[in-house]
This record gives C-alpha cells, sequence and structure tokens, in this order.
C-alpha cells in the first residue's frame, strides 16, 4: 500500500480523487482517510497535529513563572499531540505501519514541509524507510492539476534542508518567545502591570513600527516651507508652467527633503523672474513601456483588498483559503511568488473562460483579452516552491460565494487577466529653463497606449495627462510671472492594515543600516506571507494596538512594552539576521547547530537585561485582558522553585 499524506483533508480528498480517476477506480472513505480500489490510501493532517511542548512538560516547576528558571532551553525537544487533533494521529499512526511507501504531501511551504516530516519523525518511522518517501508538491486542487503533479513526484530527502530550516526557526520564537515573555511579565509586575507582556521576534518589531509612527505623528510640528512656479509663454503665445529647482547655493535655506524654508528666498527668486526672458537650455523626450503588473502574492493581495474594499489581512487569508480549499477557484493561497511557469501558459483561454462564467461582469474585459500575448510573468528561474496566486479552470455559479469572496476572486482574476493585455506605453518629456541664472524644470506625461491600465479604471481616475507645447533647446520663451506658493510640512499618516502589510513586505525601508537593509530585500520581510495576518490580529487580541477608524494606534500597554525592551528586541534587525541564516540553512549553506547556538547564548543576556533595565513606562498601565491577569495570578501563587532551569543545547 502506497499513503499519501496530505497536510489537509481538502487536499486529501483532491489528491484521493485524481488517483482514483488514473486508475479507472473507486474511493472508498473511512474515518479520517480515503482507499482507493487498487489498495493505495490517502490520509492527512488538520493543520498541525504536532505543537512544541510548554515548558511545565519539561519540568513541572515550570509551571510558576520565576526569574531563576530562565532562560528555558530544552536538552531534548519535544512535541506533543494537539488535543483536538489527536483523534487523526491515531489514524496516521496505523496507517503509516501498514503501509509499504509513504508520500509526503504537505503543502508547498517552508511550514508544510516540517509539518509533515514531524509527524513521519514522532511516529517513529524508520531511517531506512525515510529515505524512500517521496514528495508531492500540490498548488492546484483541480483534477487535472492534481494529476500532473501525481506524475512528477521527487524523493522527499531533497527537500530535507527545508525542513531543517523551518525546524529551526520554531524552535528559536519558541526560545525568544517562552523566555522574553516570562521574563517582562515577571518584571512588569513589580510595577503593577497585572497581565501578560507577550514579546516575539515579530511581532514586537511590528509593534515597534506602530509605536514609533504614532509619537512621530505626535510630536510633529508643521512648518511652512515655499515653492516657486514660473508661469511662462512661447512665441506663439502657448503657456506652460515650469517648478523652480533651487541650487547648492541654496541647501543653507533647505531641509534634508530641499524644501525652501525662508519665504524672503523664494520671494526674491519670484521678483527676479517675472516679466524676464527665459531660454529652453535641455529637452528629453523618451518613449517607455510599462509591463503588466504582476499576478498576486499572499501579502500584495491582502494589501490590494484593504486598500479597496477595507478588508484586514486575517479576513483576506481566511477568504483565500476558502476559495483554495472549498470553491478550488484559486491556486495554492500563501505564495510569496509574483511568477508563473512557463507550462501554466498552456491553460489561459481555458482560465480566461472560468473567469468570464464565475465574475459575469467581468465578460467584457475578458473579451478585450488576446492569449496570445506572453508577459514576463511566465518565468521558471523566478517560480520556487509555489508560484503566484492565480485563478483556476473551475466554474462555479458566482450567487455560491460570499462577497468577501466575490471581492478577493475578482481581484485575483483581474491581475489574471492583465497578463493578456498590452504593454501601458507613454512619453515622457523633461525640460530645463534657465530664466535670469535659476534653473526651472517642466515635465509633461502623454499616454501613448493604455492597454492594461484601462482594467485598473475603477480603482482610480484614469491618469490625467500633462501636455507641452512644442519646444526646442534654445529656443526663447518669456516668463510673464512668477509665483509663490506657500505650503506646510505634514506628518507620516498612521498605519492602516494595509499600510502595516506593505511595512512588513517592504521592511528594508525602516532600518538605517545598509547591511540590514541588502539582508531584509533579499528575505521576505518581517514575518511569511502565511503569519503577517496572524501576528496583526495578534497584536489586536493583547491589547498592544487599536483600530481607529481605519488606522491603527499603538495603546498605552504597546508603548510601555516597546519602551521597556532593549531597543534590539523592538527593531527588524534581529529578524532581518536570523532570516539570512535561514534561508542559508535551505539553501545547503550553513547547518541547524550554527543558528541554535549563538542563540541560546543570546537569551543570557535578553535575560540579564529585563532585570537590570527599567519597566517605569508601564506603571499604572492597566492590562487589556482580564483573563490574561487571572492566569498570571495563579501562576504568581505557585511556590517558587529552587531547581537550576536546563541549559543543555540541542
Amino acid at each position: 500500500m502506497k499513503l499519501y499524506i496530505a497536510e489537509k483533508p481538502s487536499l486529501g480528498r483532491a489528491i484521493a480523487t485524481a488517483l482514483a480517476a488514473s486508475v479507472g477506480g473507486r474511493e472508498q472513505r473511512g474515518d479520517g482517510f480515503i482507499k482507493i480500489s487498487n489498495g493505495d490510501c490517502v490520509s492527512w493532517c488538520i493543520g498541525h497535529l504536532l505543537e512544541q511542548a510548554e515548558p511545565h512538560i519539561y519540568d513541572p516547576e515550570y509551571k510558576s513563572w520565576r526569574m531563576q528558571h530562565l532562560p528555558i532551553v530544552p536538552e531534548e525537544w519535544k512535541l506533543q499531540p494537539k488535543k483536538d487533533t489527536k483523534s487523526q494521529l491515531t489514524v496516521l499512526k496505523k496507517l503509516v505501519k501498514e503501509a509499504d511507501e509513504l508520500v509526503h504531501a504537505g503543502d508547498p511551504d517552508r511550514e508544510g514541509q516540517l509539518l509533515v516530516d514531524q509527524v513521519i519523525s514522532y511516529l517513529k518511522v524508520s531511517a531506512k524507510r525515510r529515505s524512500t518517501i517521496e514528495r508531492l508538491l500540490i498548488s492546484d486542487l483541480n483534477l487535472s492539476a492534481v494529476q500532473r503533479a501525481l506524475s512528477k513526484l521527487d524523493l522527499n530527502k531533497n527537500f530535507a534542508p527545508l525542513s531543517a530550516s523551518a525546524l529551526a526557526r520554531s524552535r528559536a520564537d519558541w526560545l525568544y518567545g517562552i523566555n522574553m515573555t516570562r521574563a517582562y511579565t515577571i518584571q512588569g509586575r513589580k510595577v503593577g502591570y497585572d497581565g501578560v507582556l507577550s514579546v516575539g521576534r515579530v511581532q514586537t518589531p511590528v509593534l515597534g513600527l506602530v509605536v514609533r509612527r504614532c509619537e512621530e505623528i505626535e510630536k510633529f510640528v508643521s512648518k511652512p516651507f515655499y515653492e516657486v512656479k514660473a508661469h511662462l509663454v512661447t512665441e506663439n503665445d502657448e503657456k506652460f508652467t515650469a517648478n523652480w529647482r533651487p541650487s547648492e547655493a541654496c541647501e543653507p535655506y533647505m531641509d534634508d527633503m530641499r524644501r525652501v524654508l525662508v519665504k524672503k528666498l523664494a520671494e526674491n527668486v519670484v521678483n527676479r523672474i517675472s516679466d524676464k526672458p527665459a531660454e529652453i537650455t535641455k529637452y528629453e523626450k523618451k518613449n517607455k513601456k510599462q509591463a503588466q503588473p504582476l499576478p498576486f502574492s499572499l501579502s500584495i493581495l491582502q494589501i490590494d483588498a484593504a486598500r479597496q474594499f477595507g478588508l484586514s489581512a486575517q479576513v483576506v487569508l481566511s477568504t483565500c483559503q476558502a476559495l483554495y480549499e472549498r470553491h478550488k477557484l484559486i491556486t495554492y493561497p500563501r505564495s510569496d511568488c509574483r511568477y508563473l511557469p512557463q507550462g501554466h501558459y498552456k491553460e489561459a483561454s481555458s482560465i480566461l473562460d472560468a473567469i468570464k462564467n464565475n465574475t459575469p461582469n467581468y465578460a467584457g474585459i475578458v473579451a478585450g483579452a488576446d492569449s496570445s500575448i506572453k508577459s514576463p510573468a511566465w518565468n521558471d528561474k523566478k517560480v520556487t516552491a509555489h508560484h503566484a496566486i492565480i485563478p483556476t479552470q473551475r466554474k462555479v455559479s458566482e450567487s455560491s460565494l460570499s462577497k468577501a469572496e466575490q471581492q478577493v476572486y475578482g481581484l485575483v482574476a483581474r491581475q489574471y487577466i492583465a497578463q493578456f493585455y498590452p504593454v501601458h506605453e507613454y512619453a515622457d518629456t523633461r525640460v530645463e529653463i534657465v530664466i535670469e541664472g535659476g534653473l526651472f524644470i517642466a515635465t509633461a506625461k502623454t499616454i501613448l497606449k493604455e492597454g492594461w491600465q484601462v482594467l485598473f479604471r475603477s480603482d482610480k481616475s484614469k491618469e490625467t495627462e500633462k501636455t507641452l507645447p512644442p519646444l526646442a533647446v534654445g529656443q526663447p520663451l518669456h516668463c510673464e510671472r512668477g509665483e509663490l506658493v506657500e505650503k506646510n510640512t505634514t506628518p507620516p499618516p498612521y498605519f492602516t492594515d494595509a499600510t502595516l502589510l506593505a511595512a512588513m513586505t517592504g521592511i528594508s525601508r525602516f532600518v538605517s543600516s545598509a547591511d540590514i537593509r541588502k539582508i531584509l530585500k533579499e528575505t521576505d520581510g518581517l514575518g511569511t506571507e502565511a503569519t503577517r495576518a496572524g501576528i496583526i490580529e495578534l497584536l489586536f487580541r493583547r491589547g498592544f494596538i487599536v483600530r481607529k477608524g481605519k488606522q491603527i494606534h499603538a495603546t498605552d500597554a504597546g508603548r510601555g512594552l516597546i519602551k521597556a525592551l532593549p531597543e534590539e528586541a523592538t527593531l527588524p534587525d534581529m529578524t532581518a539576521n536570523w532570516e539570512a541564516t535561514l534561508n542559508a540553512i535551505s539553501r545547503r549553506e550553513t547547518a541547524y547547530a550554527d543558528f541554535m547556538q549563538p542563540l541560546e547564548s543570546q537569551l543570557h543576556k535578553l535575560i540579564a537585561d529585563s532585570s537590570s533595565g527599567s519597566v517605569d513606562s508601564l506603571r499604572g498601565v492597566t492590562a487589556k485582558h482580564s483573563s490574561s491577569k487571572k492566569k498570571f495570578k495563579k501562576r504568581s501563587k505557585k511556590k517558587a522553585s529552587k531547581r537550576k532551569p536546563a541549559t543543555g543545547k540541542k
């Protein structure tokens, strides 16, 4: 018997259907598995069947939160079955014993690889059997896609580095989160904060972003700045305007964004150029093309859905899962990739036909698509374990989808349709004009061919064209008058769901170190496609951030925690270094131990810092959740232990 172990029941059912169709057999459903008439069997996990053991599993004394226990570092790591899915683990245990061959069918990402690998290890499958396990990678639950994947099985051992990388991250997050949360919760109690102060490698830098943004807005003092416009006329009485570009001599009167802060300087320029001759010294006109927007990764889809429909990241993720598992209308959603395999191109016509059926409002734009166009999205070299999120060939009635499902499917569908529209073409013109020794710039953008941008008119008004009259180098002009434009600096906006997600994915913009920026650009930013939504929601649940309309604000508890922590714990730098090393593990460039050992050493310093640092910022702050208070009070009544914590290394 060949046993296929899927990550979720929906994937297991899709595999079973494809297997039965391939052998011309039938499916026989059991409790937690499906048998095929040829003798093969499909079973599944239900997400994570196993979880990291809580500290008290290693030592009952750890039920009491005491500084003397910290840091807690297991000598031998333990997993424990999740209570609500323990019966499914029992099903798998029996089937694994009966099976002659095993096929790993976890989701095609780092966490999916580890999830099934851990079950196989927990069930004590021998090393000999593990060496022959095959790997099945599926990103589309429709029959034809699953059958194609079944014909391309690989050896599971080839994915061992991916699993090791996920394991290192899982254990490191446990070590960091458990120890730092306990340390700062204990310190918070000393100043009267009666709640749990949760600290995490990713959640805390995200909170730090929100806290610093709120403080920046509150401390912001608006300042006036000044611009100068020249109103110009040609010999043929054609009029246009140009903007003053201050010279280096003006730098003492400007801010770091080159905005003029001294009104008299701007007034002087206005007076000097009014009713004076002008001359064109440089003229550039370039025809440009803008390629079709790439299909969605999960984060970019979440950002787009938040901007257009106000959907939270978690709602978008849940909606995507339903579209993928229940309706089978989109491909694997937890993807960080925006490219497609070359082989998918041949399915374009049938996918476009399905979109027309599933979203009748798109019938017109589907009719305008040209399936012979091949955008840059099809690129095998840029596709990793999974590809971009796109619609499948499946057809359903639009009425069977919820409003959120229709909205999210519509976004995915439109982004796919855009691949079959022509590139956007436009002309950029830049003119340099000298007036009384001062440099002025006039620009224009003329649309030559709207192309794919025609699909996005509903999101924003059609791009306004700015035109210039016919101009040439050396052409004389006349400046009729100068105009002083007074503006005021504005604070940065509060984060919203969309902009906070964008900040997490583009976190490199928020660090000062060039080396750290480089690492963050090469990694996935803060968190992963699968975890970002949960991290944001976690901060809301723990009372560290709140929504005010669409804005996200830090609470007193969130601010207090960030002030209490060492700066390194509140910045993305540590996460950047972690991700760089974890990616190196997945590429076989470094070892698991090379990542874990330095972390264990760092924990001792961080715990010591928590004792010597100040948590006065939390004095007088009330915890949001009464359940957290009760939980901590129960723990604090436990008798203090004198036993030393485990300090062994993995």
